[in-house]
Protein backbone atom coordinates (compact mmCIF):
# COMPACT_ATOMS: atom_id res chain seq x y z
CA UNK A 1 0.00 0.00 0.00
CA UNK A 2 1.46 3.65 -0.74
CA UNK A 3 0.54 6.35 1.41
CA UNK A 4 0.02 10.28 0.05
CA UNK A 5 2.39 12.99 1.65
CA UNK A 6 -0.52 13.98 3.62
CA UNK A 7 -0.81 11.17 5.24
CA UNK A 8 2.52 10.44 6.57
CA UNK A 9 3.44 11.27 10.24
CA UNK A 10 6.08 14.35 10.03
CA UNK A 11 8.70 14.83 12.95
CA UNK A 12 11.22 17.05 12.80
CA UNK A 13 14.62 16.57 14.19
CA UNK A 14 18.61 18.40 14.49
CA UNK A 15 20.46 18.57 11.83
CA UNK A 16 23.75 16.59 13.61
CA UNK A 17 26.73 15.14 11.95
CA UNK A 18 25.25 11.35 12.08
CA UNK A 19 22.12 13.07 9.74
CA UNK A 20 24.34 14.32 7.51
CA UNK A 21 22.69 11.84 4.62
CA UNK A 22 19.40 12.76 6.04
CA UNK A 23 20.65 16.17 5.01
CA UNK A 24 22.02 15.91 1.57
CA UNK A 25 18.54 13.68 0.48
CA UNK A 26 16.71 16.90 1.60
CA UNK A 27 18.31 18.89 -1.47
CA UNK A 28 17.51 16.49 -3.84
CA UNK A 29 18.45 16.00 -7.44
CA UNK A 30 21.07 18.73 -6.30
CA UNK A 31 21.94 16.98 -3.69
CA UNK A 32 25.58 16.03 -5.60
CA UNK A 33 25.95 19.38 -6.58
CA UNK A 34 28.57 21.49 -4.96
CA UNK A 35 27.93 24.78 -5.98
CA UNK A 36 24.51 24.59 -5.38
CA UNK A 37 23.40 26.85 -2.16
CA UNK A 38 23.47 24.81 0.17
CA UNK A 39 22.58 27.70 2.81
CA UNK A 40 25.91 29.20 2.35
CA UNK A 41 24.06 32.79 0.84
CA UNK A 42 24.17 34.70 4.25
CA UNK A 43 27.43 32.96 4.82
CA UNK A 44 29.39 33.55 1.95
CA UNK A 45 30.98 31.50 -0.58
CA UNK A 46 33.79 28.94 1.11
CA UNK A 47 37.55 29.32 -0.06
CA UNK A 48 37.63 26.24 -1.87
CA UNK A 49 33.64 26.82 -3.38
CA UNK A 50 32.43 23.56 -2.53
CA UNK A 51 28.95 24.53 -1.04
CA UNK A 52 28.00 21.53 -0.04
CA UNK A 53 31.45 20.62 2.13
CA UNK A 54 31.13 24.07 3.76
CA UNK A 55 27.87 22.73 5.32
CA UNK A 56 29.07 19.61 5.88
CA UNK A 57 31.85 21.35 7.98
CA UNK A 58 29.42 23.64 9.84
CA UNK A 59 27.09 21.21 10.83
CA UNK A 60 30.10 18.50 12.17
CA UNK A 61 31.61 21.70 13.87
CA UNK A 62 28.22 22.82 15.42
CA UNK A 63 27.44 22.75 19.04
CA UNK A 64 24.17 24.07 18.95
CA UNK A 65 22.88 21.89 15.72
CA UNK A 66 22.84 24.63 12.61
CA UNK A 67 19.54 23.05 11.31
CA UNK A 68 16.61 20.91 11.39
CA UNK A 69 15.69 17.87 9.43
CA UNK A 70 12.02 16.59 8.65
CA UNK A 71 11.04 13.20 8.20
CA UNK A 72 7.77 12.02 6.85
CA UNK A 73 7.70 8.05 8.58
CA UNK A 74 11.57 7.85 8.04
CA UNK A 75 12.28 9.26 4.78
CA UNK A 76 13.80 12.90 5.19
CA UNK A 77 11.75 15.29 3.49
CA UNK A 78 12.46 18.69 4.27
CA UNK A 79 15.58 20.94 5.86
CA UNK A 80 15.83 24.40 7.46
CA UNK A 81 18.57 26.64 8.71
CA UNK A 82 18.17 28.18 11.92
CA UNK A 83 20.66 30.16 14.03
CA UNK A 84 21.52 33.42 15.62
CA UNK A 85 21.66 36.28 13.33
CA UNK A 86 24.73 37.24 14.31
CA UNK A 87 26.10 34.16 12.70
CA UNK A 88 24.95 35.48 9.17
CA UNK A 89 27.17 37.82 7.43
CA UNK A 90 24.77 38.44 4.91
CA UNK A 91 21.79 39.10 7.18
CA UNK A 92 24.21 41.96 8.86
CA UNK A 93 25.55 43.67 6.00
CA UNK A 94 22.44 44.12 4.26
CA UNK A 95 21.39 47.44 4.23
CA UNK A 96 17.75 47.60 3.49
CA UNK A 97 17.54 44.60 6.46
CA UNK A 98 19.83 46.86 9.09
CA UNK A 99 17.07 49.67 8.39
CA UNK A 100 14.04 47.58 10.01
CA UNK A 101 15.78 44.82 12.20
CA UNK A 102 15.90 46.07 16.25
CA UNK A 103 19.55 45.86 17.87
CA UNK A 104 18.90 42.23 19.59
CA UNK A 105 21.81 40.35 20.34
CA UNK A 106 19.85 37.23 20.85
CA UNK A 107 17.90 37.26 17.58
CA UNK A 108 17.88 34.17 15.58
CA UNK A 109 17.09 33.42 12.44
CA UNK A 110 15.56 31.77 9.68
CA UNK A 111 17.53 31.27 6.54
CA UNK A 112 16.21 28.88 4.16
CA UNK A 113 13.61 25.71 3.53
CA UNK A 114 14.66 23.02 1.63
CA UNK A 115 11.42 20.26 0.48
CA UNK A 116 11.16 17.66 -1.23
CA UNK A 117 9.00 18.42 -4.37
CA UNK A 118 6.57 15.35 -3.85
CA UNK A 119 6.29 16.93 -0.13
CA UNK A 120 5.41 20.27 -1.05
CA UNK A 121 1.87 21.70 0.26
CA UNK A 122 1.69 19.23 2.64
CA UNK A 123 2.72 21.31 6.07
CA UNK A 124 6.36 20.43 5.87
CA UNK A 125 7.58 23.56 5.58
CA UNK A 126 5.19 24.68 8.83
CA UNK A 127 6.51 21.91 10.49
CA UNK A 128 9.99 23.08 9.59
CA UNK A 129 9.32 26.49 10.78
CA UNK A 130 7.84 25.88 13.93
CA UNK A 131 10.49 23.59 15.11
CA UNK A 132 12.94 26.35 14.30
CA UNK A 133 11.23 28.63 16.48
CA UNK A 134 11.26 25.81 19.51
CA UNK A 135 14.63 25.05 18.76
CA UNK A 136 15.71 28.70 18.83
CA UNK A 137 13.83 29.43 22.27
CA UNK A 138 15.39 26.39 23.73
CA UNK A 139 18.42 27.79 23.23
CA UNK A 140 17.87 31.34 24.76
CA UNK A 141 17.00 33.33 21.77
CA UNK A 142 14.84 36.45 22.49
CA UNK A 143 13.48 36.55 19.37
CA UNK A 144 13.30 34.57 15.25
CA UNK A 145 13.02 36.58 12.23
CA UNK A 146 12.99 35.39 8.84
CA UNK A 147 12.62 37.30 5.41
CA UNK A 148 10.21 35.58 3.66
CA UNK A 149 7.94 36.04 0.30
CA UNK A 150 4.35 37.44 -0.15
CA UNK A 151 3.48 35.61 -2.76
CA UNK A 152 0.24 37.42 -3.40
CA UNK A 153 2.28 40.63 -4.18
CA UNK A 154 4.20 38.63 -7.10
CA UNK A 155 3.48 39.29 -10.68
CA UNK A 156 4.20 35.71 -11.78
CA UNK A 157 1.15 33.64 -12.57
CA UNK A 158 3.57 30.47 -12.28
CA UNK A 159 6.19 30.55 -9.48
CA UNK A 160 8.78 28.02 -8.57
CA UNK A 161 9.63 26.16 -5.68
CA UNK A 162 13.31 27.29 -5.46
CA UNK A 163 11.70 30.77 -5.48
CA UNK A 164 10.45 30.68 -2.49
CA UNK A 165 13.36 28.81 -0.56
CA UNK A 166 13.26 31.71 2.48
CA UNK A 167 9.38 30.68 2.77
CA UNK A 168 6.67 32.33 2.44
CA UNK A 169 4.49 35.12 4.48
CA UNK A 170 1.55 32.50 5.26
CA UNK A 171 3.93 30.55 6.59
CA UNK A 172 5.48 32.90 9.35
CA UNK A 173 2.09 33.98 10.28
CA UNK A 174 0.67 31.52 10.81
CA UNK A 175 3.37 30.32 12.98
CA UNK A 176 2.71 33.42 14.86
CA UNK A 177 5.25 35.84 13.31
CA UNK A 178 4.49 39.78 12.54
CA UNK A 179 5.41 41.73 9.87
CA UNK A 180 7.93 44.41 10.95
CA UNK A 181 8.68 45.69 7.75
CA UNK A 182 9.59 45.14 4.03
CA UNK A 183 12.47 45.13 1.93
CA UNK A 184 10.91 45.22 -1.14
CA UNK A 185 7.30 45.18 -1.56
CA UNK A 186 7.06 41.23 -1.99
CA UNK A 187 9.61 40.63 0.42
CA UNK A 188 8.39 40.73 4.55
CA UNK A 189 10.74 40.66 7.24
CA UNK A 190 8.80 38.86 10.05
CA UNK A 191 9.58 38.78 13.78
CA UNK A 192 8.54 36.45 16.69
CA UNK A 193 9.11 37.93 20.10
CA UNK A 194 9.94 35.89 22.71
Amino acid sequence: MVTSPQDRQLRVLPATEDRWADVVACFGRRGNDPAWCWCQRFIGPPADGDNRAALHRQIAAAAVPLGLVAFADERPVGWTRVVPRSELPGVLSNRALKRLLPEDRGAWWVTCFAVDSGHRGYGVGNALLNAAVSHAREHGASAVEGHPVDVDKLTATRISGAALYTGTLAMFAGAGFTEIGRTFPSRPVMRLQF
